[in-house]
């Protein structure tokens, strides 16, 4: 009993840290859901209720299991990975802002491919978990299946690891693109004008989450436009303002979306994922 009782009180002691974490950001969008939607705000609120509620569970449940069973281990394995000292020392010498962008850029190229190969056969039954919002808000980025965490930890930080990039560089580019990313899932139509030529804008983003097979392999950057037009992926999301998002299996609870990537749909050979496998 006393080993039980230790177990819950650290899972709610993980759970409030978690709430608490969330709620800047949730003062910074629910401000900005106010500014821009005024009157309908209610209405748009009364309909990502429920989805909401599936992302806000999904989320404390990546923080209670994935954290200290996945991520814990895996990233001090990340930390064992060598680095030359002569990469490490080109770092060194760089000013702090360099390292940042340096460490955004791999990162980010990283996170794109990795982004692409989700969206393959193999793995789409994993990541379908975040493309199911039929109402999109900034909560939508916390719509993830655990596994799809534990993939992202994995390939995200390696090439910038192996290059020797500072830890704390690659630590102040997750902060930056944490917060990026509950902006691009926000339920505005903004394309950032032209910012949005280099940045991932909420416009372009919710293209790439747009109820369309061929549209949704679109727009895979996180932060930057630059591997998405490096390699053939970039749409503009001027003519798809506020498209219908989600995807053709449906929206699932929290249960349902645990559940999901061993549903026998996606086993089936014939099954497809949307925009192809790796087509862009």
């Amino acid at each position: 009993m006393p080993i039980l009782a230790a177990v819950i009180a650290e899972i709610a002691q993980t759970a409030r840290h978690e709430m608490a974490e969330l709620l800047p950001v949730a003062l910074v969008f629910g401000t900005l859901a106010y500014v821009t939607k005024r009157k309908a705000i209610i209405a748009s609120l009364r309909r990502a209720r429920g989805e909401s509620v599936t992302n806000i569970v999904l989320m404390l449940v990546n923080a209670l299991i994935f954290v200290p069973l996945i991520a814990v281990p895996v990233f001090a394995g990340l930390l064992l990975l060598p680095r030359a000292a002569v990469l490490t020392g080109f770092w060194d010498a760089m000013p702090g802002t360099v390292s940042v962008i340096g460490a955004v850029v791999l990162v980010e190229f990283a996170a794109y491919w990795r982004h692409r190969f989700e969206h393959s056969p193999a793995l789409w039954r994993i990541h379908a978990t975040h493309h199911a919002d039929e109402a999109m808000t900034w909560l939508s980025v916390r719509r993830k299946h655990p596994l799809g965490e534990a993939l992202a930890l994995v390939m995200d930080n390696v090439p910038a690891i192996l290059l020797g990039v500072p830890f704390w560089a690659i630590a102040v580019s997750v902060i930056i693109r944490g917060w990026w990313g509950y902006f691009i899932h926000a339920d505005v139509p903004w394309t950032l004008g032209v910012l949005g030529k280099v940045l991932i804008s909420p416009a372009a983003h919710r293209l790439h989450h747009i109820r369309d097979e061929t549209l949704m392999g679109t727009n895979y950057g996180n932060m930057l436009t630059v591997w998405d037009k490096a390699f053939g992926t970039y749409c503009d999301p001027a003519p798809h303002l506020n498209c219908e998002t989600g995807i053709a299996e449906g929206t699932r609870d929290a249960w349902g979306e645990l559940l999901r990537p061993f549903e026998p749909r996606y086993w089936r050979k014939a099954d497809a994922p949307p925009a192809g496998e790796l087509a862009g």
